[in-house]
């Protein structure tokens, strides 16, 4: 945590985060930020403290029981590219504070910076015995796992290769897979312009921060019918997203999707009843990024809710998650909120959520039927920027994980084990048979 604090470690590690993941500053910044304060969270006693054990007594004396966090012992870890700083350096640093030795894997594309970190890491006393770091592509490290059979496995990425490799470990994982997450704008339009201002601008940070490439980006907006008739919000949207530039990484390269896939989806989806094109859908021009990646202008287009839950097909298309920038636009009425809640239900990512209301009943009625693992909800409320300081991770999956927080910790690299002590003394007669 001090070594993070020195502004030239601080400045290192956000220039080398933006060398291969092409974030802006802010957000490049705000990963090490995050990973110093994990480091402060749990300085002192509390990693001792995630194994907090408790005891209860037996039935008579010299009874007793104990239930203890049990390490697993050997784990493995395989991370993304698109946080190459704060999701390695949390989840590694869980599974060693836990007691495990981890096997640590990084998208080959951004390994770079954890690299350095582990020896920023062993200059601050850790041993480098105490894991190993492998830098492969993903059958390599497959093998890997087939022959080593670690005890877990914590998998941060896409949904087809976590469902893959859960059927290959035959179970011992932990997910925190692709996220198509929503926000609903509730009835309770704010009277104040700067407030509606504030929940716009952070309806185009949510959406398409770092080109739209986090598991917890904005993918679908609710919109209640109010906040159309006396708002001009989505016009606020797209005069943020249009201000975003390649000069600021604001707006950039596409790591994981090219422009024709996402022109094949946009052209998709625009052929549905009733959608159209609120703004963006074409590629990114005046650049010279490689045709791999993908360029393409911040995208937002409304489909009416009829059309999206009309069948399986539509609501497919509609839910599939594009890991760029583009999200879907939807309006409800009071009496189609039965049909957003359809939407949320039939998702099967639940990781992140936003309801932007302050309307009690509401929100009582929203969160009761929903299920996301890390929901925010007010008028403040987003589905990105997620701090060290709360769970972060899915929910409705007996596989979901978390990082950061104690608890998270706890659930994704330890098991709980029971030890009961049976000391005496013993009785005078051995028990009767039965």
């Amino acid at each position: 945590a001090e070594a993070l604090n020195d502004p030239q470690v601080e400045s290192y590690f956000t220039d080398l985060i933006i060398r291969v993941a092409p974030k802006s500053r802010p957000q490049a910044l705000g990963e090490v930020q995050v990973t110093r304060k994990f480091f402060e969270n749990f300085c002192g006693d509390n990693v001792r403290f995630l194994c907090k054990s408790f005891v209860a007594p037996g039935d008579y004396a010299g009874q007793r029981t104990e239930g203890m966090r049990w390490p697993f012992g050997k784990v493995a870890l395989i991370t993304p590219f698109n946080f190459p700083l704060e999701i390695p350096a949390l989840q590694l640093m869980g599974a060693l504070f836990m007691g495990n030795k981890p096997v640590l894997k990084v998208d080959t594309k951004v390994s770079v910076v954890m690299s350095e970190f582990l020896k920023l890491l062993n200059h601050c006393g850790m041993p480098l015995s105490d894991l190993c770091f492998i830098n492969c592509d993903g059958g390599t490290m497959h093998e890997l796992l087939m022959r080593s059979e670690p005890r877990n496995t914590l998998f941060t990425g896409s949904s087809r290769v976590a469902e893959l490799l859960a059927t290959d470990l035959r179970g011992k994982i932990k997910l925190e897979d692709a996220g198509f997450d929503w926000k609903i704008l509730g009835p309770d339009v704010p009277q104040k312009w700067e407030e509606i201002q504030y929940i716009a601008a952070k309806a185009d940070q949510d959406a398409f921060a770092f080109s739209g490439q986090k598991c917890s980006a904005q993918s679908i907006l609710f919109v209640h019918e109010n906040w159309e008739e006396n708002t001009e919000l989505l016009r606020l949207i797209k005069e943020r997203a249009a201000s975003r530039t390649l000069e600021d990484l604001t707006v950039g390269p596409v790591l994981s999707v090219d422009n024709d896939q996402m022109a094949a989806h946009v052209a998709s989806v625009l052929a549905l009843d009733g959608a159209e094109l609120l703004f963006g859908g074409k590629p990114l021009s005046g650049h010279d990024i490689p045709s791999c990646y993908g360029a393409f202008e911040p995208t937002a287009i409304h489909v009416p809710i009829e059309t999206i839950v009309r069948d399986q097909e539509s609501f497919d298309l509609v839910t599939k998650e594009i890991f760029g920038p583009f999200q879907i636009v939807t309006e409800y009425s009071d009496s189609q909120l039965d049909l957003v809640l359809e939407c949320c239900e039939r998702m099967e990512a639940h990781l992140t959520a936003a309801l932007v209301s302050n309307d009690v009943l509401f929100r009582q009625r929203v969160l009761a039927n929903t299920v996301n693992g890390t929901t925010y909800a007010g008028l403040r409320a987003r589905t990105t920027g997620a701090p060290q300081n709360h769970w972060f991770g899915p929910a409705g999956d007996p596989r979901a994980a978390g990082i950061g927080t104690i608890e998270a910790i706890q659930s994704v690299w330890s098991c709980h084990r029971e030890i009961i002590y049976d000391e005496g003394p013993i009785p005078a007669h051995a028990p009767p048979q039965s």
